[in-house]
């Protein structure tokens, strides 16, 4: 394997670890998603509803964890609502018929299978094992 190639790896590697040693959540994504980095803002508009596309054009579909510490921590950091703020806004978007809330998961593990197989997922864990970043993308938050 090339010196770049290890670089690389090395430089994802430590990029997640280091989001998650900073009382933050690692941001994931289908490996298929072409950025590389997602801007607070963007990550924001994604998970309210309020954008359905990345920067580059391409879908978002975004995934939750239905509570729980990483849950809490990403909606709090990047979102900036609590928990019940969230579930209303949404149950208002459905009502209104202005959005489908997204999908959430009972686990982190399951919420990374689903991002594994699914076009433009995109979601957040309390950490990645650097065997589970064999089957989705991290992806650093610019602030």
């Amino acid at each position: 394997m090339s010196t770049t190639r290890w670089l690389i790896l090395l430089l994802g590697f430590l990029g997640c670890w280091s989001a998650a040693r900073a009382q933050d959540v690692v941001v994931v994504a289908n490996k298929g998603v072409q950025i590389s980095g997602i801007r607070d803002a963007d990550l924001r508009a994604i998970f309210t509803g309020e954008k359905t596309r990345f920067s580059d054009g391409s879908h978002a579909v975004p995934v939750t964890l239905k509570g729980g510490q990483a849950h809490e921590v990403f909606l709090k950091n990047h979102v900036r609502e609590d928990p019940e703020e969230f579930r209303a806004q949404w149950r208002k978007a459905v009502f209104t018929g202005q959005g489908a809330m997204p999908r959430t998961f009972d686990s982190e593990a399951a919420l990374l299978q689903y991002i594994a197989v699914t076009p433009g997922a995109l979601g957040y864990v309390s950490q990645i094992s650097p065997q589970g970043q064999d089957n989705v993308k991290c992806l650093p938050v610019v602030k």
